[in-house]
């Protein structure tokens, strides 16, 4: 358990570093974006880009959140709790969502293997092939999946009282 964490929790967190940079390339699509539609031809590209660019960034920088504790929680009673009902909490909790990311995850690999089988491309002007996009999206689902299941891992140490 201990050599499965710190591997998932170290990839997660290098790439967490990198891909939270990943807003000043959102910023600069969009600008372009307003700059293009004033001052030249309005670019096909860029709003889509843009919403690309965001899929891959939500996706790819969630495990980072999630392993930093970033998520948003419903602190009703969690913060009077103490460490070990917390855990308790926690580790049942995120089975839940290793089952929701396990669906989830079905369906993106269903999605990206439509998309490269048959070269599906976006609907609009500009007409990128969508099996990058999809691929990302498995990539963010799978990695969040790897990293709740690290997060189960170190709920289960604390309940037993051990640190990983």
């Amino acid at each position: 358990m201990r050599r499965y964490v710190a591997i998932i929790d170290a990839i997660n967190y290098r790439l967490g570093r990198v891909v939270m940079y990943g807003i000043f390339a959102i910023i600069a699509i969009l600008l372009w974006s307003s700059i293009s539609k004033t001052f030249f031809l309005p670019s096909l590209w860029t709003l889509e880009m843009a919403q690309f660019a965001m899929v891959a960034y939500y996706m790819l920088g969630g495990p980072y959140a999630m392993q930093m504790g970033a998520n948003v929680r419903m602190d009703l009673f969690y913060h009077r709790w103490s460490d070990r009902r917390k855990a308790w909490f926690d580790a049942f909790t995120v089975l839940f969502l290793m089952f929701y990311l396990g669906v989830l995850l079905y369906g993106a690999m269903d999605s990206a293997s439509y998309a490269l089988e048959y070269n599906e491309r976006s609907n609009t002007v500009w007409r990128p092939y969508m099996w990058p996009i999809k691929l990302v999206v498995v990539l963010g689902v799978t990695l969040m999946l790897l990293q709740a299941i690290s997060e189960f891992f170190k709920d289960v140490a604390r309940l037993r009282g051990v640190t990983l």
